[in-house]
């Protein structure tokens, strides 16, 4: 993820990767049949990784307000702790036309998309958001905030503050939630 936040999706070779992994080009051919694999391996672990300590913050027990606000904060700190993963999975996903990876793509969004959904619905149920919100509607909201979120990485990095930017974004959040 670092050669691409780096260097773009152009800098990954296997001569770069081994370089910064510090194993030798064989050596990684013998993990990894192709680049395509070793981006199939990188999604894998973004719908393992991510997608699992999202999903436990998504049903856990907290109240729904505080879910949404945890889950948030997860999702943008993973985001610039793997910096180049959206570049990678929008990329590479979309444009080379794999279908595998369109759709490994595709259910890493959906999950996400249907924990917003289940955590607005709490939150109606516990009767601190707005019953007239389309639960669906704010998933589709919140699922431009990883994009958002990129987009100040690359335009405002070194004055970006995890902290600040999931508070901003869950206050806009908020106001379209409450009544």
């Amino acid at each position: 993820m670092q050669i691409i936040a780096e260097k773009g999706l152009h800098g990954v070779s296997t001569r770069n990767l081994a370089q910064k992994v510090g194993f030798s080009e064989g050596a990684i051919f013998r993990h990894f049949a192709s680049k395509r694999d070793i981006i199939k391996g990188i999604m894998d672990d973004v719908a393992s990784d991510l997608i699992d300590s999202l999903r436990e913050i998504a049903l856990g027990s907290l109240p729904a307000e505080k879910k949404l606000f945890t889950y948030l904060c997860k999702n943008v700190t993973y985001l610039k702790e793997n910096q180049g993963i959206t570049i990678l999975l929008f990329s590479e996903a979309t444009h080379l036309g794999d279908d595998e990876l369109k759709r490994t793509l595709s259910l890493i969004l959906s999950e996400q998309k249907q924990f917003v959904i289940k955590m607005v619905k709490d939150g109606i149920a516990e009767g601190v958001f707005d019953r007239q919100v389309d639960p669906e509607d704010v998933a589709i909201l919140y699922m431009g905030i990883p994009i958002t979120f990129n987009i100040e990485l690359v335009l405002n990095a070194r004055n970006l503050k995890i902290t600040d930017f999931c508070e901003r974004m869950f206050s806009l959040i908020l106001k379209s939630l409450k009544k």
